[in-house]
């Protein structure tokens, strides 16, 4: 359908002649007429000032739609309409036209009194447009006023409504405001007033002056519109008609389906209202349609609002199979099963939102802090599509998910396109839940990107990456630099390390603003203890009333590395300080980045976080020895390893295109594919036993400590849980290894 989206626009003369004639409707789906009387002069004086005032959208209607949708004249409309075009966006600026032009004997939504608008002449020509433009409301006076043309014609009043009425009403009014003013300047020329006549002169000009602009206006002042053809499918309405975006009140696909839902019995908005309460943490305006969207990801996959339109009950979705034949299926079998599916919906993005919250979760403890509002229907969806798992599954799936999030977050990830990405991410995750192999691109672009992280930059609270970095200092249990303790999560502020006072006189642009001089503490720590003072001023207090290592400590929960606070406590602090104390914590917040969130310690406790990391240092050296005593020579891997890292390498440069893989035909690169396994079958195979027999006396032994060690990592990465006996073992086998590879 070529012509589905046609551009166009209209006079104003012949607009105000259509809505006089009720072509235009509204659909029970748009909001009432909201616009305040101010609103609606504001509006006039655009028009008049021939300023573009934005396109509207128009259905071109036919009967099926016009009573599908419950159609209504615009507000104040009286008569019998003959009705033609279906308002989907500029309801609020047509009515407001309408009740200005036309003057409906209506008052203004939630007004006692019907308001009369006008055009102070005098203060136009004058080119005073603030005070040009004006309403009354109809009192005795002002009614006296509109009916009375030589009191309109005196006091330099014209009434917007004579334009809406049409004819001749326009140009005889003109000509006998210009007639007043003649006749005024004749008889006060007559009666030797000389100034009174030259100043009604003056105004007769003005009057003839006037009279042009209005024709002026009313022929040539152009409106723009978007006509949609009328045999266009509700499914294309619905995803164009939530990509407009224009000077009028902004609906969303809800409102359509709303409309939609009526007919078949349901309620939406009530159900809206009734969900609202447990999901009011989250401060943004889309909730409504984040409940649809996470209702169609799990029923579709898909959640861009073309797809919404298939939640209606009973209406059927096109299918494309596999080879090519054609299909219809019903989503959601009748108001049943919307209702189910709402709520299962709306549990989701409740649980989700608990989950986004804890502290020790995700770290979102204010909506403020959450990285992408945008992502929650998507996870949303994920966190329920686990349940759906077998329980065997469950725990490494919330692992992915975790990674995805966080990958997602330090990505920019869902900073547009944010449906299709939607339905990317969760058709790619449930693949991967299934399939180890099939991990997301994402991931890996995580894994290459986060290095060149610039957090520098990352000054504006509500973006992505600045939001990741508090959620992790949160999660990180920063404690409180004067309680010691972990602050509740409502008794937290955005803290400036180094004061924003001293950086307003020291530094350039929003330097001292980035979350690198950024951390949590306690709301009354931050503003009667620490206050505007440098860290030079209040760290010694703090070391002096409880110790050098116990403020260390404190710190490096908020990642301030001794180095950062040596730099700290300098005096005098100077920018060059500043400057240096800056680069010291973006290289911790990137380590940190790296060990919580690529190599998966967040969820740790710290005991078990710093056994991984001895595990971790452990794989290294091994492959450094190995490195060593095969002096780099690949070719003396055993083949059965060989084989199996090779297939790794090629699968890893599929899903990234930037890997270089000429780097993984070294010896060295390849280690970086070895698992600990494949380390002990390499060191204790036959043929290179005898390079590596000196150090470590016995396979039997060594096999024993590698056992240890493998039980005792497979614990943490993947159960997330450890045995007190796999760990008594696993810390005597890192204990082993450490004084054994130190000869």
């Amino acid at each position: 359908m070529r012509n589905a989206q046609k551009p166009d626009h209209i006079s104003l003369n012949l607009l105000i002649s259509r809505l006089k004639e009720g072509r235009f409707v509204i659909p029970d789906f748009q909001r009432e007429f909201e616009w305040r009387p101010w609103d609606i002069r504001d509006l006039m004086r655009s028009i008049f000032l021939d300023y573009y005032i934005g396109s509207l959208l128009l259905w071109k209607g036919k009967p099926e739609n016009f009573n599908a949708l419950s159609c209504e004249p615009v507000y104040g409309y009286q008569g019998n309409a003959s009705k033609d075009h279906i308002v989907l966006d500029g309801q609020q600026r047509l009515t407001a036209m309408y009740y200005a032009f036309v003057a409906p004997d209506k008052p203004l939504p939630n007004r006692a009194n019907r308001f009369l608008y006008f055009v102070r002449v005098d203060r136009f020509i004058a080119e005073e447009y603030d005070e040009a433009f004006d309403y009354q409301p109809r009192t005795r006076r002002w009614a006296k006023v509109f009916d009375d043309q030589r009191t309109q014609f005196a006091e330099h009043i014209f009434p917007l409504s004579i334009i809406g009425a049409g004819g001749w009403d326009l140009p005889n009014w003109v000509q006998g405001y210009v007639k007043f003013w003649t006749d005024e300047a004749a008889a006060a020329e007559a009666a030797g007033d000389s100034g009174k006549a030259q100043l009604a002169s003056r105004h007769a000009e003005n009057a003839r002056e006037f009279g042009e602009h209005l024709r002026s206006l009313t022929e040539q002042y152009q409106i723009s519109y978007i006509e949609l053809d009328e045999d266009l499918g509700v499914d294309r309405v619905c995803d164009i008609f939530t990509q407009i975006n224009s000077k009028g009140i902004r609906l969303d696909v809800f409102d359509l389906i709303n409309a939609l839902l009526k007919p078949k019995g349901l309620q939406l908005k009530q159900m809206w209202r009734d969900a609202s309460p447990c999901l009011e943490f989250i401060d943004t305006e889309k909730m409504n349609v984040y409940i649809l969207q996470v209702m169609s990801i799990l029923r579709q996959s898909y959640c861009s609002p073309k797809y919404l339109y298939f939640l209606l009950p009973g209406q059927e979705k096109p299918v494309r199979a596999p080879d090519g034949s054609r299909r219809k299926e019903v989503l959601i079998a009748d108001t049943a099963d919307f209702q189910q599916h709402w709520d299962l919906a709306v549990s989701a993005l409740e649980e989700a939102i608990k989950l986004l919250r804890h502290p020790q979760e995700f770290g979102v403890i204010s909506s403020s802090y959450l990285p992408y509002v945008a992502i929650l229907p998507v996870f949303s969806a994920l966190q329920s599509y686990l349940k759906t798992l077998p329980v065997g599954q469950k725990l490494e799936a919330q692992r992915k998910i975790r990674y995805w999030y966080w990958a997602a977050v330090f990505t920019n990830r869902y900073s547009g396109s944010v449906e299709s990405t939607s339905a990317r991410d969760f058709l790619a995750m449930k693949a991967w839940f299934q399939d180890e192999t099939a991990e997301p691109t994402l991931i890996q672009e995580f894994k290459t990107r986060f290095r060149n992280l610039d957090l520098r930059r990352e000054t504006k609270r509500g973006s992505s990456v600045y939001n990741g970095i508090f959620n992790l200092l949160v999660i990180q249990g920063a404690r409180d630099w004067f309680t010691g303790n972990v602050p509740q999560p409502g008794d937290l502020d955005d803290h400036h390390i180094v004061p924003a006072s001293w950086g307003a006189k020291h530094l350039k642009g929003n330097a001292i603003h980035t979350i690198l001089n950024r951390t949590p503490l306690a709301a009354a720590t931050n503003r009667d203890v620490i206050g505007d003072r440098l860290p030079n001023a209040y760290l010694p207090e703090l070391i002096a009333a409880n110790g050098e290592k116990a403020v260390r400590s404190i710190l490096e929960s908020h990642f301030i590395s001794p180095v950062a606070q040596a730099i700290l406590l300098r005096h005098p602090f100077t920018p060059d300080d500043y400057e240096e104390f800056i680069a010291e914590r973006q290289r911790t917040l990137q380590l940190a980045i790296e060990n919580l969130l690529i190599k998966e310690r967040l969820d740790l406790s710290p005991p078990l976080r710093e056994l991984d990391e001895h595990i971790e240092q452990i794989e290294l050296s091994l492959r450094g020895l190995i490195q060593e005593a095969l002096e780099g020579d690949s070719s003396l891997v055993p083949g059965h390893i060989k084989q199996k890292v090779d297939e790794r390498i090629h699968s890893a440069a599929r899903k990234n295109a930037a890997l270089d893989v000429e780097t993984y035909t070294t010896l060295a690169g390849q280690l970086e594919f070895f698992d600990l396994r494949e380390l002990q079958d390499t060191i204790t195979n036959t043929n290179l036993w005898s390079r590596f027999s000196e150090r470590f006396s016995t396979k039997e032994s060594l096999a024993a400590k590698f056992g240890q060690l493998a039980e005792l990592r497979n614990g943490i990465r993947h159960s997330r849980t450890v045995h007190d006996v796999a760990r008594k073992e696993g810390e005597a086998a890192v204990i082993w290894f450490n004084t054994v590879l130190s000869r």
